[in-house]
């Protein structure tokens, strides 16, 4: 097996330090068959595993060893990426609905992936058309399980376990805790339990929780209001219904404010476009439903709006969950009705009175906008290619290009706003690594 030292792992992912909970953690994972981690999110649990995980693969054998189970494709994709960032020699893949599993089933033959990262539905599949061995499975990580564990995954859940009877090890990762972990999830084995999570707050000291009162029992108004007086902040609008979060975000929209929406009736391509444009600062705003409570690492993220009351006290806690990641702190906002009280599960807290100025501002343009353009990896077009495209052809500074994202047949590049006219005057006609393609704002 291949030594991999956590301290070249930590300076390829530009980190200088685990913190208590990781380092606990890896050293208990050395110990133990069978984990359950709890901590609050944030607070770096991916690392937590995927360290010690790659520890216990063997560089030799062209098998997937270890199978990571998640609720999202959105924390598929992200855990993929940050296990591919990490720089070992092992490799990885990610399985997911919202695309041809045909197409996945050839990338599985070509990589041969030590690790795949799946969400249940799309493992089953993979693992009935016999696409993927269990041979030499040995790991299997539960992701977000208090998630993965709820009704509708439980059937999924246990078919694929079912099957991967080579199985040595389990680790249980979670923000909030259970009652008990099913009896075919645990394989009759005993768990050992490590909880970072404090039992006497909901949520952490570094978040400020306000209570805004709207008049009307649409609140869009005040939302719209409150969202004005945050201006360039950044803000995520928590709602719980599908439809709603279409007719907030157009609502927001058409009264000038930079926003997307989020949720699970979203074509793959529009959910990405939307979180990258979050992401990278192109937008302000993100409406969403609980989907975006979990498995999204959406850095520096300075406000969390309830428009919507949550459903139960886990929904608020992974809700707040997203803004104070690490040591950040942040703010979150509870909107109330006429109608409307605080849930009971807030009874030990007392959330500051909001008053909402006067004098409304406008609404604030984000610093960044997002260029599509039209080519990506399947062309042979990598991150330095387009970097070095909008340096020499575009004539942008290394501090006017922001985040940049290749995907399979496109690309996502954020530029400063007062930056993208001119840029898009001088390449046009021109080709990325002799290839003509589309390069236009992201709408």
């Amino acid at each position: 097996m291949a030594k991999i030292e956590t301290n070249e792992i930590l300076w390829k992912l530009g980190i200088e330090s685990l913190n208590v909970m990781q380092e606990e953690c890896i050293n208990e994972y050395r110990r133990h068959d069978n984990m359950v981690l709890l901590s609050p999110t944030g607070s770096g649990k991916t690392l937590a595993y995927l360290i010690p995980l790659v520890q216990g693969l063997d560089e030799r054998s062209d098998e997937v060893q270890a199978v990571v189970l998640v609720p999202s494709r959105e924390l598929a994709l992200q855990i993929d990426g940050v296990f591919k960032s990490m720089g070992t020699p092992f490799r990885s893949v990610s399985c997911y609905g919202g695309r041809p599993a045909m197409e996945e089933h050839r990338t599985l033959r070509g990589v041969r992936p030590h690790v795949v990262i799946a969400t249940p539905g799309r493992m089953n599949d993979h693992l009935g058309k016999g696409n993927i061995s269990v041979s030499a499975i040995h790991t299997l990580v539960i992701d977000e399980f208090d998630k993965c564990l709820e009704l509708g995954f439980q059937a999924e859940m246990e078919q694929v376990i079912s099957q991967l009877t080579a199985l040595n090890r389990r680790f249980l990762l979670s923000a909030t805790d259970t009652d008990a972990i099913p009896r075919f999830a645990s394989g009759n084995g005993q768990f050992f339990k490590l909880d970072f999570l404090d039992k006497t707050e909901q949520i952490p000291d570094r978040i400020t929780l306000y209570e805004v009162h709207s008049p009307e029992k649409d609140k869009l108004e005040t939302l719209r209001k409150l969202l004005c007086v945050l201006g360039s902040q950044t803000s995520l609008v928590f709602v719980n219904y599908r439809e709603s979060v279409e007719r907030v975000e157009q609502f927001l929209r058409k009264s000038g404010i930079s926003s997307e929406a989020f949720h699970g009736g979203m074509e793959q391509r529009d959910r990405e476009r939307a979180l990258y444009k979050f992401s990278n600062g192109s937008c302000n705003v993100f409406v969403s439903t609980d989907l975006a409570a979990r498995g999204l690492d959406i850095p520096n993220i300075d406000n969390i709006i309830h428009y919507h009351l949550p459903l139960n006290e886990d929904a608020y806690i992974h809700r707040n969950g997203r803004t104070a990641r690490w040591d950040a702190s942040g703010e979150a906002y509870m909107l109330l009705g006429p109608q409307e009280h605080l849930p009971e599960y807030l009874a030990g807290d007392a959330p500051l009175q909001y008053e909402m100025p006067t004098r409304i501002p406008q609404p604030a343009e984000p610093l960044w906008i997002t260029l599509y353009i039209g080519k990506g990896k399947k062309d042979k077009i990598n991150k330095i290619d387009i970097v070095g495209f909008l340096s020499k052809k575009g004539g942008l500074e290394r501090n006017d290009l922001g985040r940049v994202d290749v995907k399979e047949h496109y690309a996502f590049a954020a530029v400063r706003r007062d930056k993208v006219k001119e840029l898009l005057r001088k390449i046009k006609g021109e080709k990325i690594k002799g290839i003509k393609t589309i390069v236009e704002p992201t709408l």
